[in-house]
C-alpha cells in the first residue's frame, strides 16, 4: 500500500508542475506535493472504511480543482496549448501599457520585455502601469535587477546579456543560436528560444537558418521539445508548422507591432484582432 500512495503523490505532483509550467514557481510545486502527501498519510492513518476512503478522496480532489486549477484559467497560461510569447517592441510609446494589459487579457502566456540601450527607468515606469498580477508572466531581457524589483518570473540571457547576476538563482530563460546548443542549454533554462527559425519579417539581412527537414530531424531526436520555443519571422503564416515541428511555443514579434504604429497609433483593435489568430491556431 505505501509505494501506491508514493506512486499517487508523485503523480499528483507532476500534474501540479504542469499546471504551473514546469518549473517556475518551486515553492508553490512543493506545497503541492506536501499537501497530497500529508493528506493521503492522514487518510491512510485515521480513515478505515473503504468507503470513507472514496468519499474522502472524492471530495479531495473535488478541493483541489475547485481552488488551483479554475482560478488559474483567468491569470494563468492556458494548459495544454503551444505557449505564446511575445517580444516587446524595442521602443517604447504611449499604448504600449494598454496593448500588452489587453494582450495578457486575452491569453497571451509570457511577455519578453526587450528594450537594448534604453534608461532603466523607463522600463521601470512600464512594469508600474502594468497590472501587478501579470508580473509573475514576465521576462525581463535586460536590466536584471527588474527581477526583484517587481517580482517578474525570470532573466532572458542572450549575446547581448550573457551571464546572470552574482548569487542568483531564480528562473532562466536563453536564447540558442544553433541546432547544436539546445541539448545543453535546456539543463540550465527553464526553456529556450531557438533564434532564426524563419526568415526575420523586420530585417531582410536576418535569414534562417535552417531547412525544414533540419528542424524535423532535430525534433525527431528531441532536440525540439516542449521547452523550446521558436523565434524569428513567427507569423501567421507558419505558425502552425512550429507546432507541428514539436516546438512548446513560439515567440512572436514584428507580425503583432507591424500591425500598430506606435508614433500616432491610438486605435489597437488590429493587434488584438490578430492575436487571437495567432492564440486560436497554437490551440
Amino acid at each position: 500500500m505505501g509505494k501506491t500512495y508514493i506512486r499517487l503523490c508523485l503523480f499528483l505532483y507532476k500534474a501540479f508542475s504542469e499546471v504551473f509550467f514546469i518549473r517556475q514557481q518551486n515553492e508553490i510545486n512543493f506545497f503541492c506535493f506536501s499537501l497530497a502527501y500529508s493528506y493521503l498519510w492522514l487518510r491512510r492513518k485515521y480513515f478505515r472504511s473503504e468507503e470513507q476512503n472514496k468519499n474522502e478522496i472524492n471530495f479531495f480532489f473535488l478541493l483541489l480543482f475547485s481552488h488551483l486549477f479554475v482560478p488559474l484559467q483567468k491569470n494563468k497560461p492556458a494548459i495544454g496549448l503551444m505557449k505564446l510569447l511575445l517580444l516587446s517592441s524595442p521602443h517604447f510609446f504611449v499604448e504600449e501599457d494598454k496593448i500588452l494589459a489587453t494582450l495578457f487579457e486575452e491569453g497571451l502566456d509570457y511577455l519578453h520585455l526587450s528594450k537594448p540601450d534604453s534608461e532603466p527607468v523607463y522600463c521601470e515606469r512600464l512594469l508600474t502601469l502594468l497590472p501587478q498580477k501579470y508580473h509573475q508572466r514576465i521576462i525581463t531581457n535586460d536590466h536584471f535587477y527588474l527581477k526583484e524589483e517587481f517580482d517578474l518570473l525570470g532573466i532572458h540571457l542572450s549575446k547581448h546579456n550573457p551571464t546572470p547576476p552574482v548569487g542568483y538563482n531564480g528562473v532562466i530563460t536563453r536564447s540558442c543560436y544553433g541546432l547544436e546548443e539546445l541539448a545543453d542549454a535546456k539543463k540550465h533554462s527553464q526553456y529556450v528560444t531557438l533564434k532564426n527559425v524563419y526568415d526575420s519579417l523586420s530585417n531582410s539581412g536576418n535569414t534562417s537558418h535552417y531547412t525544414h527537414d533540419q528542424l524535423r530531424e532535430a525534433s525527431r531526436k528531441g532536440l525540439i521539445d516542449k521547452r523550446v520555443m521558436a523565434q524569428t519571422g513567427v507569423c501567421l503564416e507558419n505558425i502552425q508548422e512550429v507546432r507541428d515541428l514539436g516546438f512548446g511555443g513560439a515567440v512572436v514579434c514584428s507580425d503583432i507591432w507591424n500591425r500598430f504604429n506606435i508614433h500616432s497609433g491610438m486605435d489597437f483593435k488590429d493587434v488584438i484582432h490578430h492575436f487571437h489568430k495567432l492564440r486560436k491556431l497554437t490551440e
